[in-house]
């Protein structure tokens, strides 16, 4: 029975022992470039989801707005919410967005003499992908980026270590001193130390470390062997300039809202997502917050990942349309498909990420006439949060996807985020007038146009990452989530192939990445550069395991968790021998029940590595007869947080209660080239087992699900919106 309090909702008796039970809760949130979105979890299973607008340049203030606004919908205040809390897992965007706005801090960087211009020097290269077209074309009028370190603040010091670990020359400690002295002369905020070979014995950088902190205590030290232990000097100090460079805005940031939430009576660790899927203590995020740049993509990865797993759905497709970008992730056989070579502002580094791949086209995207050749683009160029596009009536008067979806009738202007605001449906109509008078179209084919060539850039780079990663993309379902993404799904899917779309748990769709923040595990990942050649031996291969599952036991402990509720998963990157070309085995189910390598069990390595070559680089590309080698060997250690019991409808109704229809408005479809009365319904009314044939617009409180005319909606049993084709 339920207690007679004014927290009756949250608090029970149990009748036996008189025992009050305060139901608790595990809460995610993930700051975007136009929205911050918060994810409650109940300790019954209950879910709320809220949105607020995310405020630059103070980013805790549109987190603490969105955790306000979801305990309110709990009926709690701010300061009562906060203390029920059990985990409060964070995606935070404040060292990406110090990079992209340059605003990091000035870092001096110490190496091996006769090495100090190594990231200068960069790769062949520059930086530039193969995304980038026009600058691939043209690749003589493309540039290297400004220095993330100018050469006036990297200082060489004499010491040596060989590809062996062995100490060549040893290090001037009386050197060290005055480059310390003389980078902090000239004001540096963080120090980066990266020597030739540390990664294999860091004892040099660990003395210099030292060193910086007797000399400067408030100075931010990084240490390669820390940060990227591998060998390409590049990469390896970029990954420590970088992670210096947004070390103290990031520990800065994240260490004053570890103290308002403390203060709110939040009483647990914050937690941090990471890039590599999971999430990572606030102290090791303040370490190393390089592991945080993606972090807030990478969380709709892991929550579909989570999804997957309880709907039995191996293989997704993960897409996020915000405010600002177009996010894809991969999940193949349940398992995320990882990169370990980063780029950001053309700077190349090691870290182990989920693989996302982003371009400039969300909601805020900016519609353009260019004036040379008459043709309409669409990005990367963003209206953002501020001043957003022009129907928020911030002073924006140039189109973005957004208001062409209002110009549509896809997005009812008085209906926005459950009404909490009220769009300018005739800013809209303006914007996109001025675009349409200079293309010399209608304004509903302009408005069209604008969606479509966002759409079908998104379904451009969705091939990219499936198909050139040995992947079919009619072999997977296409998770569809974030503000804008079920808006547009529709299309994009279809230009795909895509049989099954699926936008996830209704309502929560659209703080998706909020929802895989809260269901995130804790998750810790080492690595161990060691070239070992076929033929192996198992012997040597496990001495390398034994390291790094000791690292990764070690780590746990500090976090304070449970032996029995740690898992451990080891991989390893393997190549041909004389390539460059690596690819990642996953050993789960091929090691024996002691979790170790044996001469019976290396066949089946080895089968594992010739069927993921092939199917990345086409079948017959392997080659049996050469030798192989062994090179980064890898260990995962994962933490569950609190369990969640996602609930089954199983009576199942097909046809949709009638106060599910709230109406019909004008909404213009491009098959049809008019405007017809289209049926509007309320998506928290549908139930399990509803379907609902197109055309239609369904609305949720945080995002409108586009029907387009012959596909069809069904709701399952878990909840989810499943569009078909």
């Amino acid at each position: 029975r339920t207690c007679e309090t004014p927290n009756s909702q949250f608090e029970k008796i149990n009748t036996r022992t008189k025992e009050t039970t305060v139901k608790t809760f595990q809460v995610g949130v993930d700051i975007g470039g136009t929205f911050t979105d918060c994810v409650v979890i109940g300790s019954d299973g209950e879910m709320v989801s809220a949105k607020s607008p995310s405020t630059p340049p103070n980013f805790s203030q549109g987190m603490i707005n969105a955790m306000t606004v979801a305990a309110e919908t709990l009926g709690l205040t701010f300061e009562t919410f906060c203390p029920r809390i059990t985990v409060l897992t964070h995606g935070t965007t404040v060292g990406t967005n110090a990079l992209i706005q340059r605003r990091g801090a000035r870092v001096g960087l110490i190496t091996t003499r006769g090495h100090e211009d190594v990231i200068h020097i960069m790769r062949g290269s520059r930086g530039i992908t193969s995304r980038d077209l026009n600058k691939v074309v043209h690749f003589p009028e493309s540039q290297k980026p400004d220095p993330i370190i100018p050469k006036r603040y990297i200082a060489g010091v004499s010491e040596r270590m060989d590809c062996n670990g062995a100490i060549v020359v040893p290090l001037n400690e009386a050197e060290v001193t005055a480059a310390i002295d003389d980078l902090l002369s000239k004001g540096v905020e963080a120090i980066a130390i990266c020597l030739l070979w540390s990664f294999k014995d860091p004892q040099h950088e660990r003395r210099i470390a030292d060193m910086v902190r007797q000399r400067a205590p408030d100075v931010f030290v990084t240490c390669s062997h820390e940060i990227a232990p591998k060998w390409g000097e590049y990469e390896r100090t970029t990954a420590t300039a970088l992670n210096a460079y947004i070390g103290p805005v990031t520990s800065r940031y994240l260490s004053l809202l570890d103290k308002q939430l403390r203060e709110a009576g939040y009483r647990q660790p914050l937690q941090i997502t990471q890039c590599g899927g999971g999430s990572i203590s606030v102290q090791r995020a303040i370490e190393a917050p390089l592991l945080t740049l993606d972090s807030g993509p990478v969380s709709g990865v892991t929550g579909s990942q989570f999804l997957g797993q309880r709907i039995d759905c191996p293989n997704i497709i993960t897409t996020d349309m915000g405010g600002t970008s177009f996010d894809v992730g991969i999940v193949h056989g349940g398992t995320p498909a990882y990169s370990f070579i980063s780029n950001v502002a053309q700077y190349e580094y090691f870290i182990p990420k989920v693989d996302i791949q982003a371009i400039g086209s969300g909601g805020g995207s900016i519609a353009r006439v260019d004036p040379v050749t008459k043709t309409l683009r669409v990005g990367p160029e963003s209206a953002g949060a501020d001043p957003g596009p022009a129907c928020w009536g911030k002073g924006n008067t140039e189109p973005t996807v957004t208001d062409a979806d209002v110009v549509m009738g896809y997005i009812d202007p008085d209906n926005f985020l459950g009404g909490r605001i009220k769009l300018d449906k005739a800013a809209s109509v303006r914007a996109v007038q001025t675009v349409a008078d200079a293309l010399g179209l209608g304004l509903m084919e302009t408005a069209a146009g604008i969606a479509k060539i966002a759409e079908f850039k998104m379904a451009d780079i969705i091939r990219k990452t499936t198909v050139e990663k040995g992947f079919d993309p009619r072999d997977f379902t296409l998770f569809a989530f974030g503000g804008a993404g079920p808006v547009h799904a529709g299309v994009f899917a279809r230009e795909l192939g895509v049989q099954r779309v699926l936008i996830p748990l209704n309502r929560v769709a659209s703080t998706w990445c909020a929802f895989g923040a809260a269901t995130a595990d804790i998750l810790h990942i080492h690595e161990q550069v060691e070239i070992q050649s076929s033929p192996f031996n198992p012997s040597a291969l496990n001495d390398i395991f034994k390291s790094l599952a000791t690292k990764a036991h070690e780590a746990m402990n500090a976090d304070g968790i449970s032996k029995s509720k740690r898992s451990l998963s080891l991989s390893v990157d393997m190549r041909h021998r004389g390539q460059i070309n690596e690819v990642e085995v996953n050993l789960t189910g091929l090691l024996n029940k002691q979790g170790k390598v044996t001469a019976a069990n290396l066949g089946a390595i080895l089968a594992a590595f010739y069927e993921r070559y092939e199917a990345i680089y086409g079948k017959g590309s392997s080659y049996s007869d050469a030798r192989l080698e062994m090179v980064t060997f890898r260990a995962r250690a994962r933490a569950a947080t609190q369990p969640l019991a996602l609930k089954k409808v199983t009576r199942l109704q097909k046809q949709a209660p009638p106060n599910a229809t709230t109406g019909k408005r004008p909404v213009y479809w491009a098959s049809f080239g008019k405007a017809v009365a289209t049926p509007v319904m309320d998506g928290s009314k549908l139930r399990a087992g509803n379907v609902v044939t197109g055309p239609a617009i369904i609305e949720t409180t945080e995002t409108t699900i586009v029907v387009h005319p012959e596909q069809v909606l069904r709701v399952d049993g878990w909840g989810n919106f499943e569009l078909n084709f």
